[in-house]
């Protein structure tokens, strides 16, 4: 979804609220697909100060990621707070974003700050177990039966050590 500013370019006007609904399937990020269960929401404003222009507001959107223990999908609730700065010239800032003509690409913007709040390790539940190395088996949902005698030959005499006692 392209934000169109050019009222504000040429004219006086200092400031705009804005409430939008972006609607999204999803994106890729690190080749994983990110899904959206509910649009992004935006509620905000965007004002001018001088050559710059300022996008603040509150995020609200519904994800569905995948666990990084089990695999299983899991709805992931976003709301975070957007500030961006946008202009014709960065001037050597490297916070702001250049503009093209007088569009912001709003929807790469709101994905780019989705992406820098996501938890580094998506879990589905705080105690997730994860699947048996062996088996596959999601230990969420039954135990498996694989056998836990899998030690390396290199260290098996120090199991003899322990066991003699």
């Amino acid at each position: 979804m392209e934000l169109n500013i050019s009222e504000l370019l040429d004219r006086d006007v200092l400031s705009r609220e804005l409430e939008l609904k972006v609607e999204e399937k999803g994106f890729y990020y690190g080749g994983e697909y990110i899904g959206l269960l509910k649009p992004m929401d935006l509620k905000g404003t965007l004002s001018k100060e001088g050559d710059i222009f300022i996008l603040a507001g509150k995020l609200q959107c519904l994800l569905q990621l995948t666990c990084s223990r089990c695999f299983e999908k899991f709805p992931y609730a976003v709301n975070i707070p957007i500030f961006e700065k946008f202009a014709n010239n960065s001037g050597g800032d490297e916070e702001i974003i250049l503009l093209d003509g007088g569009v912001i690409d709003i929807t790469e913007v709101l994905e780019n700050n989705i992406i820098l709040n996501l938890p580094i390790k998506r879990l589905c539940k705080e105690d997730c177990k994860g699947l048996c190395q062996k088996c596959g088996t999601n230990l969420n949902y039954s135990e498996c039966h694989c056998r836990d005698d899998d030690i390396d030959p290199r260290l098996a005499k120090l199991k003899d050590v322990f066991t003699k006692a």
